[in-house]
C-alpha cells in the first residue's frame, strides 16, 4: 500500500512540473477542440475509433494543430499497440525498428 502511496505521489510531482501544453492537453476525443473534418460525428477517423477499425495514418501539419493530442487519444481509444516517437529527433533506424 506505502509503495502505491509513493508511486502516486511521484506521479503527482511530475505531472505539477510538466510543461503548461502537457498538463493542459485534451485526453479524451469530446476535449479536442477543431479538426471537425476527419473527428465530427459521422466523419472518417471517428467511424474508425468507434468501430477500433484503424489503418496506418500520419497527422501532419503545423506546429500547434492538435497532431500529437489527437494521436494520444487515439491511441488510448483502440486496442492497438502505438509506439510514440518524434521524427524530429528520431534517425531513420528508430524509424526501421518500429
Amino acid at each position: 500500500m506505502e509503495e502505491n502511496l509513493f508511486y502516486q505521489k511521484k506521479i503527482d510531482k511530475a505531472k505539477k512540473q510538466a510543461p503548461l501544453a502537457d498538463r493542459i492537453r485534451p485526453e479524451i476525443l469530446n476535449e479536442f477542440v477543431g479538426q471537425e473534418h476527419i473527428i465530427g460525428k459521422g466523419k472518417i477517423l471517428r467511424k474508425m475509433l468507434e468501430e477500433d477499425k484503424l489503418v496506418s495514418m500520419i497527422f501532419w501539419g503545423p506546429p500547434g494543430s492538435g497532431k500529437t493530442t489527437l494521436a494520444r487519444i487515439v491511441a488510448h481509444l483502440v486496442r492497438s499497440h502505438f509506439v510514440q516517437f518524434s521524427a524530429v529527433t528520431s534517425g531513420v533506424a528508430e524509424v526501421r525498428k518500429v
